[in-house]
C-alpha cells in the first residue's frame, strides 16, 4: 500500500485528497490509518513533519458522525498553534461532510466565544489541557459521547508538566476511548501514561527518515549577534527561524536584525493569540521571511519550505532540539540546521550529530539582506461574513486592476482574511480596498505591521 487509493477509506475523501495534492502515504500514515480505521489503539514515535496529523485526522474524520451535539472526538495538544493546525487539516479534508463542527479551546482567548460554540454543538473538540480542565470545571464541556481520543506530541505536553491534567481530563470519559497517542521522543514518562491508558497498543516507531535530509552544523562564537549576521549572509536562505531561550533574548534579537535591514517578525508566550496568529501568517506567505521565536514556534508550524533553522540558544533538552530542527527538511526536502554554542559539552549533549565548523570559513556577503517580497493586509471580515478567497481576488484582479502574479496567499479565517500583496503594490491596493467593496459590502483593512 503506497497511496491513499489504495485505502479503505470513501470515494468523496479520495477525491478531497487528490483535490490537495496528497496522494503518496507517508510512512506514518501508511502503519497507522488502516490500524485506526480498524478501531485499534496506537502508540506512534514518529518525528515533526512525518504526515503525522492527516495521519489521525483523515481516519477521525471518515469514522465520526455530523451533528451529535456532545463531542465524538477528543484531540489534546500541547500548544494553540498547534491545534489550530490540527482543525485546519481535518477541516481541510471534511468539505463532503455536511456539518461537521470542529471546536477549539485554549487559553489566550475569550472563554465567551468557545462556551457558545459548545452551546451549538461539537463533534470534534481539540484543545489544551488547562483550558480543557477549565471547561470541565465549570461543566461547559461534556466528555461521556467520547468515542476517540488523541494525545498528539504527547512528549512535549510531559515536559510541561501536564501529566495530572491529562490523567484527570480522561478520568471525565465515561466509556474507555480508542486511544491514538503520537509522539516524536518516547521517554519514560510517555511509556508510563502509555500504560494507563492505552489497552493493547500496537506500537508504530517510524525511524528517522527525514533527519538524513537536515544538515546539523555547529558555529562557536562569543558574539551571537555577529554570528547570525555572518550565517545568515552566507546562506541567504530564502526563510529561517532563529529560536533562543527567552522572551527579552527574542525581542532583543528581532530589533537587532530590524536595525540591520532583515525584515523579521517574533512570537513568544507574551503574545495575543491574534499577534502570534497574525506574525505566523506574515512569515509563512512571505512577508516577513525571518521568525525569531522561543519554543512556541517548535511545535504546531505546518510550512514546508523553511531552509534554515538557527538555535541563537541550545535548547535545555535534547528532545527540544529535536522538534526546533524538525521545522526544516519537511515534506522530503533538503535543510539546514545551524547552533551556535560556547560549551563543547553541552553540544555533545543536546546535539551530538552537529558538526563542528569554524566560523571564519563562511564566505559572508557583507551587501545581503532578506527583504520579504510582499506585505499582508488585514481585511475585517471572513468566513462568517461569507466571504471565500475567490470573492477578494475578484475584486483584487477584476474592480483594482492588480495583476495576479502581484497577489501571493489569500487566507481566510472565520473573523479576517490576509492577503499577501507583493510590496510594491500594497500601500496602493490598501488605499483603494479602503474606498470599494467586496461582495457589495464595504469592510475595514490594515495594513500589518
Amino acid at each position: 500500500m503506497q497511496k491513499f487509493d489504495d485505502l479503505n477509506i470513501s470515494q468523496e475523501m479520495k477525491t478531497r485528497l487528490k483535490s490537495l495534492g496528497f496522494e503518496i502515504l507517508t510512512s506514518v500514515q501508511k502503519q497507522s490509518i488502516p490500524l485506526i480505521i480498524e478501531g485499534k489503539d496506537i502508540v506512534s514515535r514518529a518525528k515533526t513533519g512525518s504526515g503525522k496529523t492527516l495521519a489521525f485526522a483523515l481516519p477521525i474524520v471518515e469514522m465520526v458522525a455530523s451533528q451529535q451535539k456532545l463531542p465524538q472526538v477528543l484531540i489534546i495538544a500541547p500548544t494553540r498553534e498547534l491545534c489550530e493546525q490540527i482543525a485546519g487539516v481535518i477541516k481541510s479534508i471534511a468539505i463532503h461532510k455536511a456539518n461537521l463542527k470542529v471546536v477549539t479551546l485554549y487559553g489566550g482567548t475569550p472563554l465567551k466565544g468557545q462556551l457558545l460554540s459548545l452551546e451549538k454543538g461539537a463533534d470534534i473538540v481539540i484543545g489544551t489541557a488547562g483550558r480543557l480542565i477549565d471547561h470541565l470545571s465549570r461543566e461547559t464541556l461534556i466528555l461521556s459521547n467520547i468515542d476517540i481520543l488523541v494525545l498528539d506530541e504527547a512528549d512535549r505536553m510531559l515536559d510541561m508538566g501536564f501529566y495530572d491534567d491529562i490523567i484527570k481530563i480522561i478520568s471525565n470519559i465515561k466509556k474507555r476511548p480508542q486511544t491514538l497517542l503520537f509522539s516524536a521522543t518516547y521517554p519514560e514518562n510517555i511509556e508510563r501514561l502509555a500504560k494507563n491508558i492505552l489497552k493493547n497498543p500496537t506500537k508504530i516507531t517510524i525511524e528517522d527518515e527525514e533527519k538524513n535530509n537536515i544538515k546539523q552544523i555547529a558555529f562557536q562564537s562569543r558574539n551571537k549577534n555577529d554570528a547570525i549576521l555572518s550565517i545568515l549572509k552566507s546562506y541567504k536562505p530564502k526563510s529561517a527561524i532563529i529560536f533562543c531561550n527567552t522572551k527579552i533574548q527574542t525581542d532583543e534579537l528581532y530589533d537587532f536584525l530590524y536595525d540591520n535591514e532583515f525584515d523579521a517578525i517574533s512570537i513568544h508566550g507574551d503574545f495575543e493569540q491574534r499577534d502570534r496568529n497574525e506574525a505566523l501568517m506574515q512569515f509563512a506567505n512571505g512577508s516577513r521571511p525571518i521568525l525569531v521565536a522561543t519554543d512556541v514556534a517548535s511545535r504546531g508550524l505546518d510550512i514546508d519550505d523553511i531552509e534554515l533553522v538557527i538555535n541563537y540558544d541550545l535548547p535545555f533538552k535534547s528532545e527540544t532540539y529535536t522538534h526546533r530542527i524538525g521545522r526544516t527538511a519537511r515534506a522530503g526536502k533538503d535543510g539546514v540546521a545551524i547552533s551556535i554554542f560556547d560549551s563543547t559539552y553541552k553540544l555533545e549533549e543536546i546535539a551530538p550529530e552537529a558538526i563542528i565548523t569554524n566560523i571564519s570559513t563562511l564566505k559572508v556577503d557583507e551587501k545581503f539582506t532578506i527583504s520579504g517580497q510582499y506585505e499582508t493586509i488585514h481585511i475585517d471580515g471572513g468566513k462568517r461574513d461569507k466571504l471565500r478567497k475567490g470573492d477578494i481576488l475578484g475584486t483584487l484582479c477584476k474592480d483594482l486592476g492588480l495583476d495576479n502574479a502581484n497577489i501571493g496567499k489569500i487566507e481566510v479565517t472565520d473573523k479576517a482574511s490576509y492577503v499577501a500583496i507583493d510590496k510594491h503594490f500594497a500601500k496602493d491596493v490598501f488605499k483603494k480596498l479602503q474606498n470599494c467593496t467586496i461582495k457589495k459590502r464595504k469592510y475595514r483593512v490594515w495594513l500589518l505591521k
